[in-house]
C-alpha cells in the first residue's frame, strides 16, 4: 500500500489552537508535501516584511506565519518549518 503525506498548516499566532489548522492537502510522495511545506512558509514570510533582517523576519514569522507539518507514516519524511524559516530569512536577508 502506497504510503499518503497529509499536510496540515497550524497558525503561529494561535499556537496549540488546533480549531485554528487546516489541512492543505495529501500527496503522493514526500517531496511533493515537502515542497508544499515550503511555498506556505514562503509565503509566510513575504508577508513579514522583506525590509527586515533576518532575526526580525524569523521573530514575525514565529509569532505570526503560518506553520505546515507532514503527517505519515514515512518515519524518513521529515519537515521543520521553523528550520526552514531560519534558513530562508537568512537568504532573503543577505539579497538586499
Amino acid at each position: 500500500m502506497p504510503k499518503r503525506y497529509t499536510v496540515y498548516v497550524d497558525d503561529n499566532y494561535h499556537y496549540m489552537d488546533e480549531s485554528e489548522r487546516y489541512k492543505l492537502g495529501e500527496f503522493d510522495d514526500c517531496p511533493s508535501a515537502i515542497a508544499a511545506c515550503k511555498k506556505i512558509v514562503d509565503e509566510s514570510l513575504a508577508q513579514c516584511g522583506a525590509q527586515q533582517t533576518a532575526d526580525e523576519m524569523l521573530r514575525n514569522y514565529t509569532f505570526f506565519g503560518e506553520d505546515p507539518w507532514i503527517s505519515s507514516d514515512d518515519a524518513d519524511c521529515k519537515f521543520s518549518a521553523r528550520d526552514y524559516a531560519a534558513e530562508r530569512c537568512r537568504e532573503l536577508s543577505q539579497k538586499r
